[in-house]
């Protein structure tokens, strides 16, 4: 009798799953950045668009399978999500290599990249071109943010534990609401510096909300961090971010 209340538990458990996990096609997709071609892991809604869209940017370890799994929740939510590959099909699983790699990613060709990937979900017949935002961790935070700063049209700009510009002529560029989520012992990126970003963006009248996890240090939303990973903080984070698309690109 028990064993038959636990499957039937279970039986409802999924069901409930499936009725809030719409259905996602996903695909790598190819699409020209400059003289280059390059690609990305698309995660498409299995529904009618235009769809709300999200440029996802991942951390110095490469397009790998956590932000591919990233990519696809965003796109069970409703939103056509492109997790661009800056490292040209590299993949770091140490920090040594992760390092290596990161250093020799020119700064202006990333930029240029995630341009592209702008245009190139701009193009797609699935996706509202008018409603685009961006969002990345690590690396990707700062490389989000730099997405704001060059391209004006960014309807939504999240930033996870990533460099802020600090050149008040950048900041004056960023036309996007901007949501930033960062650890209070986060040795790269202090809190100071966090409020510093924080106290420019309302002094140049732009849209900011960030919040600072106490207890919380680098990559704390990112599970594959055995010692940084903060699961409350994370969740938070997690539902901090699909308010802030759902309000800006919906």
């Amino acid at each position: 009798m028990r064993r038959i209340v636990l499957l039937v538990g279970l039986y409802a458990l999924l069901v409930t799953c499936s009725a809030t996990a719409a259905p996602v096609k996903t695909a790598t997709v190819r699409f020209q950045s400059g003289d280059e071609t390059i690609s990305g892991f698309l995660a498409l809604p299995d529904s009618a668009g235009p769809h709300p869209a999200i440029v996802a940017i991942h951390e110095w370890w490469g397009l790998n399978d956590w932000v591919k799994e990233e990519a696809q929740k965003f796109a069970e939510q409703g939103y056509a999500t492109l997790a661009v590959d800056l490292y040209r099909g590299k993949v770091a699983y140490d920090p040594a290599l992760a390092h290596e790699l990161m250093r020799g990613m020119p700064q202006d060709r990333a930029v240029r990249d995630l341009k592209a990937a702008f245009a190139y979900l701009a193009s797609r017949p699935e996706v509202n071109p008018d409603k685009i935002g961006s969002i990345g961790w690590c690396m990707g935070g700062a490389l989000s943010l730099q997405l704001a700063v060059n391209e004006p049209k960014l309807a939504a700009c999240v930033v996870n534990y990533g460099a802020m510009p600090t050149d008040p002529q950048d900041i004056q560029k960023i036309q996007a609401p901007v949501l930033g989520s960062f650890g209070a012992d986060d040795r790269g990126i202090p809190a100071s510096a966090v409020q510093a970003f924080e106290k420019a963006m309302k002094a140049a009248q732009k849209s900011i909300d960030v919040k600072i996890y106490e207890g919380a240090g680098h990559a704390f939303e990112n599970p594959n961090n055995k010692l940084g990973y903060r699961e409350d903080a994370a969740e938070d984070a997690g539902a901090r971010t699909l308010a802030f698309f759902n309000r800006t690109l919906k």
